[in-house]
């Protein structure tokens, strides 16, 4: 009786220990997500931009 209360204690910490280790995981995925998601708005706004200026410089070339 108490090696398998010894044996649930010890499965208690082991699970214990991996749900920290996937947390943990978790959350640094997210924030590269993060990363990720606003490194592409800069790069749709640059390219948004930078297709302007073409357009403007088309229209002066045509003035």
């Amino acid at each position: 009786m108490e090696e398998e209360k010894m044996n649930l204690r010890l499965d208690i910490d082991v699970q214990k220990l991996e749900t920290k280790k996937l947390r943990k995981g978790k959350n640094k995925v997210e924030e590269e997500l993060d990363s990720l998601k606003k490194d592409y708005k800069r790069l749709q706004l640059s390219m948004k931009t930078a297709e302007l200026e073409k357009t403007s410089e088309r229209l002066r070339a045509e003035i």
